[in-house]
């Protein structure tokens, strides 16, 4: 395949990639191909002799760069999902390369010298109203990326992002690699004991994979591991847990102790050269909370009632466990609780016989949406995805319209990072005339052959969850790439994941998809009522482990530059104490180490977005409740308000403009349990 045809426009469904063309022999020789092509397209913008126009400058360099952003949609998607040794090495190459390629853009003078030109006569331009917000946000991010710095900070800048490239590729690299090596081998099946059947079949798979007898506990990305829930033995659920924690900080080839202390100081010196003290000050300045401070706040006005909700929930766990509890013991004696809280005498094992991925997917997520936004999907088994256990479905809307494309890829394997996230092969625009093809990635345990995927609750919500992000791609309708879909503030952009959460647990919604996947009997009573009425039990336990990560990622991130932390471990213990999150029992969601979202997964110093979001998200939640729930009225309230704007109006007043005020609080603290 010549690289030509790599960089082609596709002519499948949706513009869908061509995978087939895709090896990892030419992304190297594409990639290269794909800078010349678009270096030249900026080059004529940045040279053009005509005086600066808003179509020969800024819609200019939208349309500018489209081979280079087809053969990229497909390789940072394919570097996460079904990563290899050859991917590897072309990524090491190719991140500073991107690096340095937009630095080159973004500090190029003459062409900031004409975008700076029309911001400064922007008012006399009788631009419509996507249009200014365009050039005031190409103006805004020249600025923010280094185009007003002298030639010595620029170049030094640029050195920055180079060695930022490469540094965070290889904290991908290596989590990556830790995680698999960090499996936990049992020789008895005594030591798996409370594990369900498929999860024990999937356990004895992976170690016959691994050349091995018994049974391998593959890691989940986040500290706390599922099977801690189940695990009936004591010293296995340790084993599991120390696993888990100790990752990435062992020595060897993947220890992430010296590279995330060099990422903090090289992300603190970049913020310093801009004039902000620290990374979260340059880095949360464009956010809709405005301050570091103002993140700060609401962590620290959270941790005290979260941190006695979790005291007084360990306190029932030793009453019920008979002895101290440790972190590894946490999910297990909390399970417990529950089943008796709410299912009684362990009817709550049964749930997940109830919960089958394709009826979450079709009867659940798909339903919803056709409920609140009028939209059919029709699975697409004629397209060649990039893997076999993908799917995809083709989206229309509510007159029969194509929407888009819907790619679903649910099961871990090796080769693919942890975690779940969403993101996009095509971007919707109308200026270059493309509908969206989206992807939802998760990691579940895929089930034995013949046997269908059973879920957790959790893991529904994970559903749902990733599906709200699908759909802000998906309903977008702006006329610029730049905004399309979820181009939002960080601290936005998790509102409509977390707000389509809900209807995980609206009634009509969880009766069309929990139903027995052997018999299709209804979910009973005990079980539909814990789903629906979970008050908050656990929440305290929850909101804790939430906030010590995001206090750590803003430890990081507020520190000064030149700052030197020797020991990795007693600085995250003293930034949770600091805040009053040293609860035991309780770590945080995530150690530095291995904590992808922050040091290569775009969320420093924004892991405080989930819950400054989820504000939203339970705001709008109530009024939802107060307003009829998922109709057609009020999905398309939402939809032209917020789902169909992406980034082309401000995150904030898309939020008024659909709930006709600013959010309150007050829904977050009953919902978590926090109103004491």
């Amino acid at each position: 395949m010549t690289v030509d045809a790599v960089l082609a426009p596709s002519t499948l469904p949706f513009a869908l990639p061509d995978f087939a063309a895709f090896a990892d022999a030419d992304y190297e020789a594409a990639f290269s191909e794909g800078f010349a092509r678009h270096r030249a397209e900026i080059d004529a913008i940045a040279q053009n002799p005509e005086p600066a126009t808003f179509a020969n400058t800024v819609e200019a360099m939208e349309r500018a760069g489209q081979d280079l952003g087809r053969v990229a949609a497909v390789f940072f998607s394919i570097t996460s999902t079904d990563r290899t040794d050859a991917l590897e090495e072309i990524q090491a190459k190719v991140s500073p390369a991107w690096s340095a390629h937009y630095d080159a853009i973004l500090m190029d003078a003459a062409l900031f010298g004409r975008i700076d030109a029309l911001h400064s006569s922007r008012d006399t331009l009788g631009l419509d109203a996507e249009s200014l917000r365009l050039l005031e946000r190409y103006h805004l991010r020249f600025t923010r990326a280094g185009a007003a710095l002298d030639a010595s900070a620029q170049d030094r800048l640029k050195q920055i992002n180079t060695e930022l490239a490469e540094l965070t590729t290889e904290f991908s690299r290596r989590t990556l690699a830790d995680t698999n090596a960090s499996a936990v081998h049992f020789d008895s099946a005594e030591e798996v004991d409370g594990l369900d059947a498929d999860a024990v079949a999937a356990a004895r798979t992976a170690a016959e994979s691994a050349g091995r007898d018994g049974y391998l506990l593959a890691l989940g990305y986040p500290l706390n591991q599922p099977n801690l829930a189940r695990l009936t033995d004591r010293a296995s659920r340790r084993r599991v847990y120390e696993a888990s924690s100790a990752r990435n900080t062992r020595g060897g080839a993947n220890d992430t102790r010296a590279l995330i202390t060099r990422i903090a100081g090289l992300r603190a010196e970049r913020a310093a050269l801009f004039g902000y003290p620290h990374h979260a000050a340059y880095q949360i300045a464009d956010q809709t909370a405005g301050t570091a401070e103002a993140a700060q706040a609401m962590l620290r006005d959270l941790a005290a009632p979260a941190a006695r909700n979790a005291a007084a929930e360990r306190a029932e766990l030793e009453t019920l466990a008979g002895h101290d509890i440790e972190a590894w013991d946490w999910p297990f004696y909390a399970r417990i609780a529950e089943q008796r809280a709410q299912a009684g005498d362990g009817d709550a094992d049964a749930l997940s016989d109830y919960l089958a991925l394709d009826a979450v997917i079709s009867d659940g997520v798909f339903e919803a949406a056709h409920r609140m936004y009028g939209l059919t999907f029709t699975e697409r088994t004629d397209l060649a995805l990039h893997n076999p256990a993908a799917r995809a479905w083709q989206v229309d809307g509510p007159d029969g319209a194509p929407v888009g494309l819907f790619v679903g890829d649910y099961f871990a394997r090796p080769s693919k990072r942890g975690g779940a996230w969403m993101t996009s092969f095509v971007d919707q625009s109308h200026l270059l005339d493309a509908l969206p093809v989206v992807i939802n990635v998760c990691n579940f345990v895929a089930p034995p052959a013949g046997r269908p995927a059973l879920l957790s609750r959790d893991e529904v919500r994970t559903v749902f969850h990733e599906f709200g992000h699908a759909l802000h791609g998906l309903l977008s309708d702006v006329t610029y790439p730049y905004f399309s879909g979820t181009s939002v503030p960080r601290d936005f952009v998790e509102f409509p994941s977390q707000f389509n959460e809900m209807f995980a647990a609206w009634p009509t919604v969880l009766d069309g998809y929990a139903r027995h996947h052997e018999t299709g009997a209804p979910l009973p009573q005990q079980l539909r009522e814990s789903i629906l009425e979970p008050g908050t039990r656990g929440e305290g336990f929850g909101t804790v482990e939430y906030l010590g990560a995001a206090i750590i990622d803003l430890a990081w991130h507020t520190l000064a530059p030149g700052t030197v932390i020797d020991d990795v471990a007693a600085f995250e213990v003293a930034a949770l104490a600091d805040a009053g999150l040293d609860v035991p029992g309780v770590p945080p969601r995530y150690r530095g180490p291995f904590f992808n979202h922050i040091f290569s997964g775009g969320y420093s110093a924004g892991y405080y977005s989930y819950i400054w979001s989820e504000v939203l998200d339970a705001d709008a939640a109530a009024w939802f409740t107060a307003h009829d729930g998922p109709t057609r009225e009020n999905g398309e309230r939402l939809r032209a308000a917020v789902l169909s704007r992406g980034g082309s109006v401000d995150a904030s007043q898309a939020y008024r403009d659909f709930r006709g005020a600013d959010p309150e609080i007050g829904p977050l603290l009953e919902r978590r349990g926090l109103t004491g």
